[in-house]
């Protein structure tokens, strides 16, 4: 049941990643220049009151994790965050491999 719902998240994860490529794509087609949106002006576009409460909470509990990691993913394309959390989420719930079998099988 975890792997499947793992597996649906990184679905989902991948057809937001698909859809903000589409959306940067056509934004880019219509000013006549490369236009890609940021992970962090596209949560601030969803909700912004709670993007700010998302920043005073993390740079109270831990600060470091705000300004190593977050701020980084925050500057990055929207796209790309989506699809690597999306594909990280697949690698997670990936089936275990066999262990029944040493080496080669010898006939």
């Amino acid at each position: 049941m975890i792997r499947f719902t793992l597996r649906l998240v990184g679905l989902l994860l991948l057809a937001g990643a698909f859809a903000a490529a589409v959306i940067d794509g056509a934004r880019s087609l219509a000013d006549q220049r490369v236009e890609l949106s940021s992970m962090g002006m596209a949560l601030a576009y969803a909700s912004p009151a709670k993007f700010a409460q998302m920043q005073t909470y993390v740079v109270h509990k831990a600060p470091m994790l705000w300004n190593a990691v977050l701020v980084n993913a925050f500057y990055a394309p929207a796209a790309l965050d989506l699809a690597v959390l999306g594909a990280g989420l697949f690698y997670l719930a990936r089936r275990p491999a066999r262990r029944d079998t040493v080496g080669p099988r010898l006939r």
